[in-house]
């Protein structure tokens, strides 16, 4: 059964970063763009999207609880341990998802704002 945890946080970490290495640059029309310039405005954008919450943490942690109360439900003090275990990786997860899509949200409005044509 430790296999199985190990296994199950090895997938939730490569996920998490998976997605922390996703990039929010999103697509223009480059008619009409000065390139150096918009390479500019992106990086400034990316800075203003790091105010974004982290919620990673939060969903790990309501992950955890609700996974922790499954397990002692079904099957005692053992299962709610890996029940908060499983919930915590998978909430973390999604949390971390959930930030990367409002991050790319942000740049995309920062830019939209800034007067470029978003595609994406």
């Amino acid at each position: 059964m430790k296999r199985i945890i190990l296994i199950i946080g090895v997938a939730g970490i490569t996920l998490i970063a998976g997605c922390a290495a996703h990039s929010s640059k999103p697509v223009i029309d480059p008619a009409g763009v000065d390139m150096a310039q918009y390479e500019v405005d992106v990086a400034e954008c990316e800075q203003i999207a790091t105010q974004v919450e982290q919620k990673a943490g939060e969903r790990a942690a309501g992950g955890a609880l609700v996974g922790g109360l499954i397990g002692a439900i079904v099957g005692g003090s053992d299962s709610a341990v890996k029940g908060a275990g499983v919930g915590a990786v998978s909430g973390g997860a999604r949390g971390t998802a959930d930030t990367q899509r409002e991050k790319a949200k942000v740049v995309k409005n920062c830019l939209r704002n800034r007067g470029y044509k978003i595609l994406n």
